[in-house]
């Protein structure tokens, strides 16, 4: 690897990730990325936790949401280890080999036609994110340097993700909150009442009929008022 050239590639990707304008485009960037610039790489996803059930996002391949499915029917394979205990990194250079820490996983994903994987934690000093998997049909192709590589990738990944969550978290509660303030609006013109009684009537009707505070107002808004009353 001539890595005057990758740490250009690596430079122009940095910045291009935290170009994008939402999680979605984000992380389908960063899994474009790894086929792109990691040595060996054929396929890329990122897989979540949630609880002991897994998710994929943004793969470029079947085989990446069929690995996933996988280790989430089994609940073992490099994501469940690597997350029991922390560690960053993951390089499985053969699945046709024995793999003591989880047999089943590796013969099977061996038979969908995974040659050889990387896992990598995406972390930050605040959050833990996910992983980034990449995939190679062909055994033994991800070498030391498809390893600084694929974590250099990684490091950028997981803030690049991150930012882009926090600003979608902000963006949708402005969303939220302007939507609240103008179902309020209509109640307090609507029925003549003040601003704490409009809220009031919202969290009243939100709790009578568990539905979120945010749906209630997003229907006083749609309709005029509660049921579509004007």
């Amino acid at each position: 690897m001539e890595w005057a050239r990758f740490a250009e590639r690596m430079a122009t990707m940095a910045r291009d990730l935290l170009a994008q304008d939402s999680v979605d485009a984000t992380l389908e960037r960063i899994t474009a990325c790894a086929v792109d610039i990691v040595e060996g790489c054929d396929a890329a996803g990122i897989l979540i936790f949630h609880g002991q059930r897994v998710e994929t996002l943004a793969p470029t391949d079947g085989l990446v949401v069929r690995s996933d499915e996988l280790q989430d029917q089994l609940a073992e394979g490099p994501c469940f280890d690597a997350a029991l205990r922390s560690r960053p990194v993951y390089r499985i250079l053969d699945f046709a080999e024995p793999q003591e820490a989880w047999p089943e996983f590796a013969s099977r994903v061996h038979a969908l036609g995974v040659g050889s994987m990387m896992a990598f934690r995406l972390y930050t000093r605040e959050e833990e994110l996910g992983y980034l998997n990449l995939y190679a049909r062909r055994p033994a192709v991800f070498t030391e340097g498809s390893e600084t590589a694929g974590w250099l990738l990684a490091s950028h990944a997981a803030v690049a993700f991150s930012s882009a969550r926090t600003a979608d978290q902000l963006q949708h509660a402005l969303t939220t909150r302007h939507t609240i303030g103008e179902a309020m609006g209509i109640l307090m013109e609507r029925r003549k009442i003040g601003e704490d009684e409009a809220f009031g009537v919202l969290r009243r009707v939100s709790q009578e009929r568990n539905i979120k505070l945010r749906d209630i107002a997003r229907q006083i808004s749609e309709r005029g008022d509660i049921d579509g009353h004007a």
